[in-house]
């Protein structure tokens, strides 16, 4: 059972993370990801240079800090889809939800943001890493889902689909907010663009790793 002070403890942890992460991003949007170094974040943010790693071990990650979100979720929506719900299905439900949610997960960042990332060689980089991730943990569940064997290719070519998908709407979402359109006008053209992609997909995946319905 965990004490007050254990509590209190993890709450300033969270916070020296956020504190840090906050200072970050803002020198990052002011002068550049590539311009500013770790010892620059930790002077602004208050703490010395060996917390700032200690917290974020790589550079790109006080700017990209959501990447267990990023690289978990589709796994997280297939591995808790309803009973008789393909992975496509759910796939489709829960990026719909993040599209009206604006999640910042699915690229609603702001032209600020989104204009940081596509001018650093080395965000981009860990972006696709990123994206690589997330296709192979979404693998991973799909085979557990559905039995596959270890040489079975279909979780791993049902997750290079799906995941294409997600990275393709991504990218579409991160191409409008650098052209300045405002996050309703992003949802909207992105809510549209989902519909299409999955629809392509459903032929092929629409009856893959449904998940059966629990017994009486």
């Amino acid at each position: 059972m965990s004490t007050p002070t254990a509590g209190l403890r993890e709450q300033k942890k969270k916070q020296t993370r956020r504190t840090i992460s906050d200072h970050a991003t803002r020198l990052f949007l002011e002068r550049g990801f590539d311009r500013v170094t770790i010892a620059e974040v930790a002077a602004a943010a208050g703490v010395a240079k060996m917390t700032v790693t200690n917290y974020f071990p790589r550079k790109e990650d006080l700017a990209l800090d959501l990447h267990e979100e990023f690289v978990t979720g589709p796994a997280r929506a297939v591995a808790g889809r309803a009973p008789g719900e393909s992975a496509l299905a759910a796939l489709h439900r829960t990026l719909l939800d993040s599209v009206r949610r604006h999640d910042p997960v699915i690229g609603f960042s702001g032209p600020g943001f989104a204009r940081m990332v596509t001018d650093s060689p080395v965000l981009l980089a860990r972006l696709r890493e990123f994206h690589e991730q997330r296709e192979a943990a979404l693998a991973a569940v799909l085979a557990e889902e559905t039995g596959a064997g270890p040489h079975d290719v279909r979780p791993r070519v049902a997750a290079a689909q799906l995941a294409g998908a997600h990275r393709v709407l991504f990218d579409e979402t991160l191409r409008r907010t650098l052209e300045g359109q405002d996050d309703e006008r992003i949802a909207a053209a992105v809510t549209d663009a989902a519909h299409a992609a999955f629809a392509l997909l459903e032929p092929a995946l629409g009856d893959y790793a449904v998940r059966r319905p629990e017994p009486h």
